[in-house]
């Protein structure tokens, strides 16, 4: 039996034979470390020992699995190559992924409006366990208003994060008073001494207040993720807070920003706030423009765009008849190692590649199960 490995029952009633399948066979047994080693024992009560040691002691550049005991945690533990890592035997493996998460934005005020709030931004990295599925909801944007407050956006999630993106905080019309607190805080309407709306820390800022030295009363620009609303100013609304550069999908978008602030008509002399702070579209995060016209009761407010979490912008003059916009709807957004990702999901998420990840770019509530 040149082809074989025998191991012999001590107590000589017996032995075990392990047999390579041909002539020309080879049984090779490869101990990783040093202090590794592979024993049959047949012992009183009947044991099989194997490879332990230490957490440092691991065996490292592996591309097959494997199986030990850690000295130092108490446990066995198992080598996936697969994910990469060692992982107590019972447990499932772990990925590790980044996320963007968004929410939606909030509405603007009509007539001399705050510009709405941003949604609340997270963007972080977290471990997700193998065969669970997680939920994703996405925040639609909030409602404008005529004459009244904008509506708050709605909130978005991933359940993988114990926090939840708040909603952008909702901008006011003329004389209602201050704008409303949200993921970013929504901008005052035009009058005197009204203050914007607060932003929650680590997802956005606050609103700009209104102009509130006399006439124009020019609405506040609603909080963005990166900065607050400005203040409405004697010659035009306030800037929307600027938005956040993300390039979780391979490219660097902005999402995010606040909604400007409406502007009281002054002999066509005033300008609309500008949504995110900036005159450039692709850095605006989808905060929309204030309004502002060539005569005293005309003028809607701008949406914010849809997939962002921007702001609205705030409706200009003081009529009633001015109507706010509705906030650019939320986002959420995984990048997985390729390799690890399992790509079971609902809710139809747009599926791309960059580098080594998949990206999974949820704009309607949905799962994915790791």
């Amino acid at each position: 039996m040149a082809n074989s490995f025998r191991f012999r029952n001590p107590s000589a009633r017996g032995y075990s034979v392990i047999t390579a399948n041909d002539a020309a066979s080879t049984i090779t047994f490869t101990l990783p470390a040093v202090t590794s080693e592979i024993t049959i024992s047949d012992s009183a009560n009947g044991q099989t020992l194997i490879a332990s040691g230490n957490t440092a002691q691991r065996p490292t550049g592996l591309t097959t699995e494997a199986i030990r005991f850690n000295t130092d945690l108490g446990v066995m533990e198992y080598y996936s190559s697969v994910y990469a890592g060692w992982f107590n035997v019972g447990n499932s493996p772990t990925v590790n992924i980044s996320y963007l998460v968004v929410a939606g934005g909030g509405g603007s005020g009509g007539a001399d409006g705050g510009g709405g709030g941003a949604g609340g931004l997270l963007a972080n990295s977290t471990t997700i366990t193998v065969g669970t599925s997680y939920t994703i909801t996405v925040g639609s944007g909030g409602a404008g208003a005529t004459a009244a407050t904008g509506a708050s956006g709605s909130n978005s999630s991933f359940s993988a994060v114990t926090t939840t993106a708040l909603g952008g905080g909702g901008g006011t019309a003329y004389g209602i008073g201050n704008g409303i607190a949200g993921g970013s805080g929504g901008g005052a309407g035009g009058g005197p001494a009204y203050t914007g709306g607060a932003g929650t820390a680590g997802q956005g800022y606050a609103g700009g207040a209104t102009y509130g030295a006399g006439t124009p009363y020019s609405g506040g620009g609603g909080g963005g993720s990166g900065g607050v609303g400005q203040t409405g100013r004697a010659l035009g609304g306030g800037d929307g807070g600027i938005a956040t550069a993300s390039s979780i999908s391979g490219t660097s978008v902005y999402y995010a920003g606040g909604g400007g602030g409406g502007a009281a008509y002054l002999s066509g002399t005033t300008t609309g706030g500008l949504g995110g702070g900036t005159a450039t579209i692709a850095n605006k995060g989808g905060g929309g423009d204030g309004s502002v016209t060539s005569s005293a009761f005309s003028g809607n407010g701008t949406s914010g765009t849809v997939n962002t979490g921007g702001g609205a912008g705030g409706a200009s003059g003081s009529g009633t008849i001015n109507a706010g916009a509705s906030g650019g709807s939320g986002v959420v957004i995984l990048s997985i190692p390729t390799s690890q990702c399992s790509n079971t999901y609902t809710g139809s998420p747009t599926v791309t590649v960059s580098g080594a990840n998949t990206i999974l770019k949820f704009t309607s509530s949905g799962t994915f199960t790791a």
